[in-house]
């Protein structure tokens, strides 16, 4: 096969812009990716529903989770004080040795906790209201507990 400058030529411009094409692609990716993880976004792959939310609350399937700097026991009982404080009935415990579940009705909906020990100083907590979740009824069951949390 006789030497063909041209041919090569155009083989390498060819490769260098597929690079840049790969380079450009790939920044695309990460800005969108960063975009959607810098604010309130939402997943829906079959029935489960995902989504974040300020960086800090994690929504799936009806239930609002987020993780609080607190040991169990001192998110356990942060949890029993929210629930007293809105005046729940019905309130069912299930506590075990890495986390627990409270169940409890108020103004007639019910409403799931639960407890996960993630480390010695971090509980995760999730919090669902009615049937197939409010989440603003559990941003605000979050903030009492949050609130709880902050009092010695």
């Amino acid at each position: 096969m006789p030497y063909d400058p041209l041919h090569i030529t155009i083989r390498k411009e060819f490769a260098m812009m597929s690079s840049k094409l790969m380079t450009v692609a790939w920044i695309v990716l990460f800005l969108a990716v960063t975009g959607l993880a810098a604010c309130d976004t939402a997943l829906v792959i079959g029935s489960h529903t995902m989504g974040i939310q300020s960086g800090r609350f994690i929504y799936t399937d009806g239930s609002l989770s987020t993780l609080y700097h607190a040991p169990l026991d001192r998110a356990w009982n942060a949890c029993e004080e929210t629930l007293k404080e809105m005046k729940a009935t019905d309130i069912e415990k299930q506590r075990k040795i890495a986390g627990g579940t409270l169940t409890a009705v108020a103004q007639e909906e019910k409403i799931v906790i639960t407890l996960e020990y993630n480390t010695k100083d971090e509980t995760d907590v999730s919090v669902q209201v009615g049937m197939g979740g409010n989440i603003l009824a559990s941003q605000l069951i979050h903030q009492k507990i949050a609130k709880a949390l902050e009092t010695p």
